[in-house]
């Protein structure tokens, strides 16, 4: 048994002075007020946070960061240079970036990690002799930067989305695809389960999944987390609506996608029939606001889907900044300047989108919370750096970002200690990792 006496802790009823934790076997056994730390006990000051949930990255998005918006262009001309980097990675390439990555993440207050792979192959389509070996790689990755993994596995199929239906894979593409859903399912079922690891299902998007498919994912994720990117751009939802008569939202609510195991990313350009159709399926979204932010995407109707019954919770997608407190704040922010009034949400209903609702959709629903029979994940947030200096505890949310997290604990394990994490250098690991991805480029 260990445990940690915090400065002060933010519990379910509100941050507390003087809380004692204790720990066996990576839980929580005992909450505890005690206005006096013991003389060389291990001790958290400052602000102390259940662990973040970053429910939704795309880990190798990350060598994009500072290369990709040099000539300015929509989402879509950004799709291409993904797609360029997609056909640079092998396992092994990959193991080192999603190492580097989830380390990034570490850093910042993430303790778990839920992971949108569809980089399953090798370029042209072929098969590794292990078929999940792209996935193995970040099975390894987040076990060795030490935060747990939702590996939410995609169903990709197709190559986009025509009034006339859905087109064939391109060159990239091919590496994303299983050839149909069974397929598909038949090797997600061969990934085996381990600590700190769930194995999930992703409809990557209606582009890429035409409906008569839907089902077997469906069938396929039963009693796992399932997410699917939803109207992230104007154009898919015109795509959708030509071909199909109908919305992303409710083509996936008619073909059962929808639920409460369920997670809509992105969802932003959405109509009321949608928001009412997410909110009543008790569909949980995940916003990305500052990827949101970098590719144009528009600003999604999170205060009105969380208000229609939808759990929130964030991501940071493509890695434009890894700092889940700066989404936090992103999301009040664009909610803010969307409807022209200040306080959209309250910086607890912020932390529950960074905490519990996170957890909740990567299928951990016993993290989030300091309190006895959790998960011992925890956040240390440094009180008095430049942006946190004057803020009370409740508000640290609302000021703080990865830059002011000293400490951080997952399962009882501490993984950063006063800033710097176990594999040491992170910065060197991404530069390791990412400069030969474009060495020839």
């Amino acid at each position: 048994m260990t445990g940690w006496w915090c400065e002060t802790a933010v519990l379910p009823e509100g941050p507390v002075a003087g809380v004692r934790i204790s720990v066996d076997g990576g839980r929580i056994t005992a909450v505890d007020r005690d206005p006096c730390p013991a003389a060389g006990k291990p001790r958290l000051d400052g602000v102390v946070l259940p662990g973040f949930a970053n429910a939704h990255s795309h880990a190798f998005h990350r060598a994009l960061r500072g290369r990709s918006a040099d000539d300015g262009g929509t989402f879509w001309t950004w799709r291409q240079r993904m797609y360029e980097l997609a056909g640079r990675l092998d396992p092994d390439t990959f193991l080192a970036l999603a190492r580097a990555v989830y380390a990034e993440m570490a850093l910042a207050g993430t303790t778990c990690v839920g992971e949108f792979h569809y980089l399953h192959h090798p370029p042209g389509g072929g098969r590794y002799a292990d078929p999940n070996a792209m996935s193995v790689a970040l099975v390894s990755a987040a076990a060795d930067a030490g935060v747990r993994l939702t590996l939410l596995d995609a169903c990709y199929l197709a190559g986009g989305l025509e009034p006339t239906g859905h087109l064939p894979l391109d060159p990239v593409q091919v590496r994303f695809s299983d050839g149909d859903a069974d397929a598909w399912a038949a090797r997600v079922a061969a990934l085996p389960e381990r600590p700190g690891l769930r194995v999930g299902a992703a409809v990557h998007s209606v582009r890429a999944v035409p409906a008569d498919q839907l089902p077997v994912v469906v069938a396929a994720a039963a009693g796992r987390p399932l997410h699917v990117h939803v109207s992230e751009q104007p154009a898919e939802n015109e795509a959708c609506r030509a071909h199909s008569g109908t919305t992303p939202t409710l083509l996936l609510r008619e073909h059962g996608v929808l639920g409460p195991a369920t997670t809509a990313v992105h969802a932003t350009h959405l109509t009321d029939d949608d928001v009412t159709a997410l909110g009543a399926t008790g569909t949980t979204v995940c916003a990305c606001p500052s990827t949101e932010a970098d590719l144009a995407d528009g600003i999604g109707p999170f205060r009105r889907l969380r208000d229609a019954g939808s759990p929130l919770c964030l991501g940071t997608d493509q890695h434009v900044t890894t700092d889940l407190l700066s989404e936090a704040r992103l999301l009040e922010a664009h909610q803010r300047l969307a409807t022209g009034r200040r306080g959209r949400f309250r910086p607890a209903q912020l932390l529950d989108a960074l905490t519990v609702g996170g957890h909740r959709a990567l299928g951990w629903p016993d993290a989030g919370r300091i309190a006895p029979g959790m998960r011992a994940d925890l956040v240390a947030v440094r009180p008095a750096t430049p942006a946190t200096a004057g803020a009370t505890p409740g508000s640290v949310v609302l000021v703080a970002g990865a830059a002011d997290v000293s400490t951080v604990i997952v399962d009882g394990r501490v993984v950063v200690d006063d800033g710097r994490h176990v594999l040491g250098d992170v910065g060197r690991l991404l530069t390791a990792a990412i400069e030969p991805l474009w060495a020839d480029a």
